[in-house]
């Protein structure tokens, strides 16, 4: 009787070892396809998102140079119209991340800066010069710098850097969406994102 109490008692206890490191099995096997998971979306992610906007500008060129101890002058002087494209990109395939498997996290740990490019056309009109001023390469290069300074303070007066970052958050939001459905959480640079609306109040 006690052979046989004895069998039963092993058995129970056979058969609950097996159950409990199937569940822990289990269990490490759905957080390592959870992780791969996450990891395959962060790479979708990681590609160039670009905002393009168009700004114009009037701008008016006059340069005078004096001869021959100051008595005579030399003008030159251009009406140049400026049509430029700019975008604002993020390359987030420079995103970095850590996924931390144990705590059931994803750490986004840097975000690339934006990258601003300028690409101006510029149109001249009612040119004039005096044979002993005329335009060269210098005068080119000071209208080019004038143009990207202005167009700048164009850019830093619209929305388009608003709206870059509203693209960017759009695609960092495709991964709270996964990390939440997956019972993880997301953290940026130590503070956890609790809601999507929490990504519009960080600071990048």
């Amino acid at each position: 009787m006690f052979r046989f109490l004895a069998g039963i008692i092993t058995a129970i206890a056979v058969i609950w070892s097996f159950q409990y490191f199937m569940g822990k099995s289990n269990q490490q096997e759905e957080i390592q396809l959870n992780s791969a998971l996450l990891e395959q979306q962060i790479k979708q992610v990681g590609k160039l998102i670009v905002t393009e906007g168009q700004f114009s500008q009037v701008l008016s060129y006059k340069n005078t140079k004096k001869n021959y101890f100051d008595i005579f002058t030399a003008n030159k002087k251009a009406l140049v119209i400026v049509n430029a494209k700019v975008t604002i990109a993020y390359d987030l395939r420079q995103i970095k991340t850590e996924i931390d498997q144990e705590a059931k996290q994803v750490n986004i740990l840097f975000l690339p800066e934006p990258e601003i490019s300028i690409y101006p056309d510029l149109q001249y009109y009612d040119v004039s010069q005096d044979y002993f001023n005329k335009f060269d390469a210098a005068d080119y290069n000071k209208i080019k710098g004038s143009v990207d300074k202005m167009i700048q303070a164009k850019i830093n007066q619209s929305d388009l850097k608003e709206d870059a970052k509203e693209r960017l958050i759009n695609e960092l939001s495709k991964i709270y969406i996964l990390t939440n459905s997956l019972g993880w959480s997301l953290q940026y640079q130590e503070t956890t994102i609790n809601s999507p609306t929490d990504l519009d109040n960080l600071n990048f």
